[in-house]
């Protein structure tokens, strides 16, 4: 990283941990070059302590182990610079379409490996059992929203997105509340909008599942159900292959939640199709 780091840790709450622990956020504190690129042994190095504290240290703070919380880290400081300073950042690559799908294969593999099996289950739960679905997604993040949603109403859920904000926003808040569901797809940057839509939501009975990359961040903080999902990318943008692919995942449980009805709603779109005359071949 070749931005200034400081104050990228001051968020993690420290309140409990050993002495010991504490001396790998010390660490991390004094070398920031750490947070990119050390695996857990370079850390334990510099903190002076063995590699299994680094990874208590970790998990006491709330994370599956070291990589975890050093992806958040390293989310977190690319929230507190600017999309200029992001491109330099990355600097240039021989080849930017391998390195592209390089970093995507990286986030990809995060993802699997930051997101429980029950963490996944339940969000699929509250998806299948929800009355009514609004899926929130603005700007970059349009894609995975409606990706969900569209394929969603294929199989018949009641799931509709909305990415316009504004009055728009708030007429399609006003008739949620109990036994319904808002997902949001917030990336990167807290978008203040879609924060308050969430609260609104939880205000009115419905529940909230954030599709996020930050585990301590305001949008998880005001969610029922949260999947991580790493978004770096090689430029000034986030990318969000990672979001999508865990989005048809998602897809995937929820037809499986009710097969017959999916079916039915299948062949009635087919039929549409037909009707319409949408498809040429």
């Amino acid at each position: 990283m070749q931005g200034d780091m400081s104050g990228v840790v001051d968020f993690l709450d420290t309140t409990g941990l050993t002495k010991s622990q504490q001396r790998v956020i010390d660490a991390l504190e004094r070398n920031p070059q750490l947070i990119p690129f050390a695996d857990t042994a370079e850390v334990a190095r510099r903190a002076d302590v063995n590699n299994s504290t680094v990874v208590r240290t970790a998990q006491a703070l709330g994370y599956r182990g070291w990589p975890d919380l050093q992806r958040e880290l390293r989310a977190r400081y690319l929230t507190m610079i600017s999309s200029e300073e992001t491109l330099i950042e990355h600097g240039t690559y021989q080849s930017p379409l391998h390195r592209a799908l390089e970093q995507d294969s990286t986030n990809l593999r995060q993802t699997f490996e930051t997101n429980s099996q029950e963490d996944a289950d339940a969000a699929i739960a509250a998806l299948a059992d929800a009355g009514q679905i609004v899926v929130l997604g603005m700007g970059s993040f349009t894609g995975p929203a409606s990706v969900l949603a569209h394929l969603g109403s294929i199989m018949g859920y009641r799931i509709t997105h909305e990415a316009r904000g504004g009055v728009h926003l708030a007429s399609t808040l006003n008739p949620l509340g109990e036994g319904d569901l808002v997902v949001l797809i917030n990336l990167w940057r807290t978008q203040g909008q879609l924060q308050a839509a969430a609260s609104a939501a939880r205000a009115a009975g419905a529940r909230v599942l954030a599709i996020t990359d930050i585990r301590s961040g305001l949008v998880a903080s005001s969610a029922d159900h949260v999947l991580i999902v790493p978004s770096e990318g090689i430029s000034f943008f986030q990318s969000v292959t990672a979001a999508t692919s865990l989005v048809y995942g998602l897809l995937a449980g929820m037809e499986a939640a009710h097969p017959e009805r999916s079916r039915e709603a299948l062949r009635r779109t087919q039929q549409l199709w037909n009707e319409l005359d949408i498809y040429l071949d």
